[in-house]
């Protein structure tokens, strides 16, 4: 049976106020709002049907699939996310060293790996990826970082990322651009700072999306999106963020190989736009509400949300594996259905 899935709130301090409870029409409060979970993660589990109704997990049983709605008014933190092999040896670490599972100084919260694939709802600014040495090199030069791009030219982004982390220092920002002023105004002494020109910086356009496997280095830096992920909550951070930092498991299993195509592929079958995904755990497509009639059956469990956009008051609705459904559309309306399918 088709039915609505009750999203769970997180208020970090990096959240936007008004973007998640005006989306879902709920009512707002003093408190950020970040992030809505959907799944069945622990940490902020969904319920079916109403507020206080059953969990999820009860029906469907533990996802490996876990979709938020994100918004930020100010970056979240520079970070990476770990392979499966790494986490699994990553939480059987920390359980023998008898860290605690609430314990702020936790980083590996569960034995997952947790790929990711974000997906803008707004123009949504973020850092994803090495960009090439070359032209890295030559925005440090732009910035009038000269001893910044001699390193990075005689040591590679690997020893870069080493020397940098080891300054005490803070880099002159008279010649940055904005993006960077603003990471400056909020971090003003963090250490990321000679990290992040090395990065690309994006601007997404609604729809478009960032595909982040295990190792990429990414930071959010402002606007609204939809993630979707394994159902893990292993972060790896080494700056932008109050939380605790662990540079040395972040350079342990970041990624400074370059990324070529920072942002995402996509593909039409019928009408439907599907997204390179970067797991085969899930995948992720939109279409047109107004193009939505009937969602046949499947062996997979389906997350379908919408409709999104002008004056629609989405919801998230489970479509049980093996069960088909027939939506009830409104044509002229050029709002947008999302379809989050866990393979």
């Amino acid at each position: 049976m088709f039915r609505r899935v009750i999203g769970a709130p997180q208020h970090y301090d990096w959240g936007d106020p008004t973007f998640i409870p005006e989306l879902f029409q709920l009512p707002s409060n003093s408190q950020p709002w970040a992030e809505m979970w959907f799944g069945t993660h622990p940490a902020a589990p969904s319920r079916l049907d109403t507020a206080d109704g059953k969990l999820l997990s009860a029906e469907i049983g533990e996802m490996t699939m876990l979709v938020k709605v994100l918004a930020c008014t100010s970056p979240l933190s520079l970070q990476t996310h770990p392979t499966r092999q790494q986490a699994e040896r990553g939480f059987a670490r920390e359980n023998a060293a008898g860290i605690a599972l609430t314990d702020p100084k936790r980083v590996y919260k569960d034995p997952s790996d947790k790929p990711e694939l974000l997906i803008a709802l707004t123009e949504f600014e973020a850092l994803c990826g090495f960009d090439t040495i070359e032209a890295s090199i030559e925005r440090l030069q732009q910035f009038g970082w000269n001893e910044e791009a001699d390193v990075l030219d005689q040591n590679g982004i690997d020893g870069y990322l080493l020397w940098a982390f080891d300054q005490r220092t803070t880099p002159s920002m008279n010649a940055v651009p904005g993006w960077m002023s603003r990471l400056s105004d909020a971090y003003p002494t963090d250490r990321a700072l000679r990290v992040a020109p090395l990065l690309h910086h994006i601007v997404l356009q609604p729809g478009q999306a960032i595909s982040l496997p295990a190792g990429n280095l990414h930071a959010y830096l402002h606007g609204a999106g939809i993630e979707v992920m394994a159902s893990s909550d292993n972060v790896v951070r080494a700056g932008f963020t109050s939380k605790h930092v662990d540079v040395a498991e972040l350079l342990r299993i970041v990624d400074t190989s370059p990324l070529e195509h920072p942002i995402a592929t996509t593909t039409l079958k019928d009408h439907w736009t599907e997204y390179s995904s970067p797991s085969k755990t899930f995948s992720v497509a939109s279409t047109s509400w107004e193009n939505l009639s009937t969602v046949e059956a499947s062996n997979a469990h389906r997350f379908i949300l919408g409709p999104v956009g002008n004056d629609a008051t989405p919801d998230m609705a489970w479509l049980p594996a093996g069960e088909s459904h027939v939506f009830t559309t409104v044509p002229g309306t050029h709002n947008v259905a999302w379809m989050f399918t866990q393979n």
